[in-house]
Formats: C-alpha cells, structure tokens, sequence
C-alpha cells in the first residue's frame, strides 16, 4: 500500500545521502577553483541518473522521476544547503519542454530526460530582463523559414548545453492596454550557422555556475522549431517561472536552515565573559528571529505548493514566496556573519560562501522589487488601477 508519509521520508533520506557523498565533499574546492572541474560535474550527474534523481520533475510516462509538486519541494529544500554549481548537475529539465510535439520530443524532451542533452533558458537580455516587453530579439518569417536575429546574457546553466529554449518577438497584437509583443519560443541547436554561445561575466556567487551570452544573426529556423505555438512563448514561459520561484523560496529555506544551524553551533560554544554568547540577548534574539521567520518562509512555500497541486497558484502567490524567502534568508546570512563576528569573514569557515551565495537570490528569477510589483498589481488591478 502506498504510504505517502513514508514514501516522502525514504525521498528525503535519499537525496540527504547523495548531497553528503558527492557534493558537500567539493564544495570548498569549487568555490575556490571558480568552476565545477568536468569529472565531478559529470560524476554528480551519473549518480543521481542511478538512483532516479535526474529529471525527477518531468512525468514518469516520459521517462521521468515522475514527483509531484509536493515530492519537489522537499528536493528543492535539500539542494539550497549547497551551492547551484554543484546540484545543478542533477538535471530538472524545464517544464516547457513537455509542449514538445512530434520528432520534437526525440530531439529535446527524451534526450533532456535521459541525460544525453541538455537545455537553456533563454529569455533575459541586456535592456530586457524583467520587462520582457522590452525584448529585442526578433523572428521574422522568411519564405518558408524564420529567420531569428537577437541577443540574451545572464542564461545560466551548469555546462555548455546542446540547445537553448529561445524566446523572440515574432510580431505585434492589439490588446486593451495597447500594442504588446507577441513571443513565441523556439529550439534552436548550438552550433547551427549564426548563433554564438560564449561563457559570460563571473558571479562571487555560487562560484562555478556558468552563465552564458547568446548571440544570432540570420539563424534560419524552421517552422518545426518551434516550440509550442507561434505567439505562444509568453504562456509557457510563465509556467516555468511561476514554479521556478516557489522553488527558489524552498531552496533558501534549506540553505537557512544550514546556516542556522552553524549559528546555533557557534552561540553555544563561543564564550565571552566566561558566558556562552547565545546567552546574551543580543546574540539569542536573533536567533529566535532566525528561528521564527524560517518556519514563516516553509510556511509560505507548502501553501504555495498546496495551491500549485490543485491547480490555484497565482502569479502573487509565487512572488510573494519569493520575496519573503530569498530576503529571509539574507537577514539569516548577515545576521549569522555578525554572530560569528570576524571569523564569519574568514575563508576558512564557511559563513563567508553561504552569506554570497545568499544574495543572488534576492535578485535571479525577479528582483525583489519585481515581486512587490506584482504583488501590488495583483491587489490594484482588479479596482481599475
């Protein structure tokens, strides 16, 4: 008899294993060497491929893990303990690839599933990263073929992939709030005449997570590649991304966890005064505070996969899950930097990296300031504002 409880409890204990064997061990290295060297990457890859971790978000009947929402949220928690360039190896392939269509999913959603291939994201742009309105790559239909011209920076992904899932202007339509630009989403092949991948800038953040600038010029495409619908690339991106944000809240509730419990490590033992400093106010207050907006941020993460399962998530739901995670977690960084006083800033403790890692997420996959925009939007529009 399936026991969910159980099933969830032998999950957990699984992906706890795999992190404590082939990550948390390469942690320190990679954040020093600045990349993930090839053989560790490919090592965690293998593994989690073994026992059925890889793709474990893609339905069973595609060859997938087949894990609900439920399932992912606590993967996603485990993984934020460490850094992206290590559990990005364990592939979660988007969810958009799902509207493959015919010889498409041969080409991209079994390979991406199988490990043999691997995809990216590609909607962000020099002069357009949330407002995708703004965006200036193009496709324009030329005889039989589109013909796409454009750039994006900021794509991010663990290795260079063998394709990239590319979001372009293809047109205009009327709607009550004037001209909007209609996306449609394309597959488009690294290495087909006119597109250059380069790896991008460097992060201090999650130190060996690669990110990508994307360049075409005259990439001829053909109709078959595209994905989903013409016109129809906003729709599918935002299923991506209303997800992708639940699961940066779940990844920085686990990455707070980690760092609180290195927090309460330190208060009990470090003594000032001949007094453990977690017995000073000062010092203990924070960490109820840590304590408390923690169980506030799962909180907020399990409603929003509740709601996700039934098939209610909004757009607000996901954004107000994102702020408040990512910004909880950076309060429990700086205030554990300022626990640990001057040895948080040390290289040899492991503060320092977690408290970088940490503020990335204040800004990937929508700026905090872009969820307070929704957020309000969601609460004005509906009275004409």
């Amino acid at each position: 008899m399936y026991d969910e409880t159980n099933d969830k409890v032998l999950l957990l204990n699984t992906v706890q294993k795999f992190m404590e064997d082939e990550m948390y061990p390469h942690e320190d290295k990679v954040d020093k060497l600045g990349f993930v060297p090839d053989e560790i990457g490919r090592q965690i890859e293998q593994k989690s491929l073994e026992i059925g971790l890889f793709a474990a978000n893609l339905p069973e009947k595609y060859g997938g893990g087949g894990l609900d929402y439920s399932s992912m949220k606590l993967v996603e928690r485990e993984y934020g303990k460490t850094s992206h360039a290590l559990h990005s190896w364990v592939a979660r392939p988007t969810e958009i690839l799902l509207a493959c269509n015919g010889s498409q999913k041969e080409e991209y959603l079994f390979p991406c599933i199988k490990g043999q291939k691997r995809e990216l994201f590609a909607l962000t742009e020099p002069e357009a990263g949330s407002d995708v309105m703004s965006m200036k790559s193009n496709a324009k239909l030329v005889g039989e073929d589109w013909v796409l011209n454009g750039s994006k920076h900021f794509i991010s992904g663990p290795c260079m992939p063998d394709f990239a899932i590319v979001f372009a202007a293809t047109g205009e339509n009327e709607t009550p709030r004037g001209k909007r630009k209609r996306v449609t989403a394309f597959l488009v092949d690294v290495g087909i005449p006119g597109f250059d991948i380069q790896e991008g800038t460097k992060c201090i953040s999650y130190k060996g997570y690669k990110n990508y600038q994307l360049s075409f010029n005259d990439v001829k495409l053909s109709k078959d590649k595209i994905l989903g619908e013409e016109g129809n690339g906003l729709s599918l991106s935002g299923k991506w991304l209303g997800m992708g944000r639940v699961w940066v809240g779940a990844t920085c509730c686990g990455k707070a966890e980690r760092i609180l419990g290195l927090a309460v490590e330190w208060a009990a033992s470090r003594k000032q005064f001949s007094k453990p400093i977690g017995s000073f106010q000062a010092t203990g207050f924070k960490l109820a505070d840590m304590k408390m907006n923690l169980r506030a941020a799962d909180l907020l993460v399990d409603d929003c996969v509740k709601k996700a399962l039934d098939g209610k998530m909004t757009d607000e739901d996901a954004a107000i899950v994102k702020v408040y995670c990512s910004e909880m977690l950076n309060k429990v960084a700086d205030d554990t930097v300022q626990i640990y006083g001057g040895m948080g800033l040390m290289e040899e403790m492991p503060i320092e990296r977690l408290w970088r890692d940490s503020r990335l997420e204040r800004i990937w996959d929508g700026t905090s300031e872009i969820q307070r925009h929704i957020i309000t939007r969601s609460m004005l529009r509906p009275l004409g504002a």
